[in-house]
């Protein structure tokens, strides 16, 4: 007999929120701050990483391209300053059916968790930009889990302790778009790890990471986990 999932874990950027190329965009600007011009093969190698990593926490992405702390902090507050200003812009929406897909989650009594791998100024920036502040039960980004993002599971294991909404792991369920999304559920131990198609990752990545399912959207969610509980 299966678990039944009482704790959803959603990722934002490319599961619920569709940001359209925001984050190369707000990278680029970061990097040019920092001396990395557009074009150059740096710049081009650069951002080859930061697409191969989609899902990371932005922090530890720029640690590693930049190699100080001080510079990785730097070019991370850049880049939290432009990604801010182009959603200030309006340039950001959510992926279509995902505010009703959260709502039928609750609806059947299960609670749902934002995850991010953004600082939480920005988090909020989209969540206020999208009229989202009260849509989840909670809301998290690395900072709230001591600081390590995707692919570690700290975040999942965050919202398992800090909304009490499940006995156990296998009663999670972790969504989102990316390969780092999918290791972080399964080293979390969920019971569904859930891959979307919206964002950055294709499903053979997806699966290779770990995921249980890979869906079209998260509109498809609700669904799925009716179906596996048998509630449906």
């Amino acid at each position: 007999m299966t678990d039944t999932i009482s704790l959803v874990v959603l990722d934002m950027a490319g599961t619920t929120v569709a940001d359209g190329g925001l984050v190369e965009r707000a990278f680029s600007t970061a990097a040019q701050k920092l001396g990395v011009e557009p074009g150059s093969p740096d710049h081009d190698d650069k951002l080859a990483y930061v697409r191969a990593t989609m899902g990371e926490s932005k922090i530890s992405v720029f640690r590693h391209l930049f190699g100080t702390e001080t510079l990785a902090q730097q070019a991370n507050a850049a880049f939290e300053e432009a990604y801010g200003s182009l959603v200030d812009d309006g340039l950001i929406e959510p992926v279509p059916g995902a505010a009703d897909a959260v709502a039928r989650l609750r609806e059947a009594g299960r609670t749902v968790v934002l995850t991010t791998g953004f600082a939480r100024v920005t988090q909020d920036a989209i969540l206020t930009a999208l009229g989202w502040q009260d849509l989840a039960a909670l809301t998290l980004c690395p900072a709230d889990a001591g600081g390590r993002g995707r692919p570690y599971p700290d975040m999942v294991l965050a919202a398992f302790l800090r909304t009490a909404a499940a006995d156990g792991v296998r009663q999670v369920a972790v969504v989102g778009d990316t390969s780092y999304d999918m290791l972080s559920g399964v080293r979390a131990g969920a019971g569904v790890v859930a891959g979307v198609l919206t964002g950055a990752h294709d499903e053979d990545a997806l699966r290779g990471a770990g995921a249980t399912d890979v869906l079209a959207s998260v509109a498809d969610l609700p669904a799925l986990l009716d179906r596996r509980d048998g509630t449906r």
